[in-house]
């Protein structure tokens, strides 16, 4: 399939892709080998709960570990 970028640097994605994420209405965008990734992303409500974001970590196994080296890295510390 093909797209093609406009003047205001738009680009409409073509029907049947737009039809495969039927109610997404926001994709991150990155830069893979040269390749534009779009990955669809649920905007939660800013009233999510402390217990939904727990109840997220369990669904996707992070862990207090986890959570920790992910702190460490973003502070730029070694263990």
């Amino acid at each position: 399939m093909l797209a093609k970028k406009t003047s205001k640097n738009q680009i409409t994605l073509p029907k049947a892709i737009a039809n495969a994420f039927p109610d997404t209405r926001y994709f991150d965008v990155s830069i893979q080998d040269n390749r534009i990734i779009l990955l669809p992303v649920k905007i939660q409500p800013i009233s999510a709960t402390l217990e939904d974001v727990r109840g997220k970590m369990r669904r996707l196994g992070v862990n207090e570990a986890d959570v920790g080296e992910a702190i460490r890295w973003a502070r730029g510390k070694k263990r």
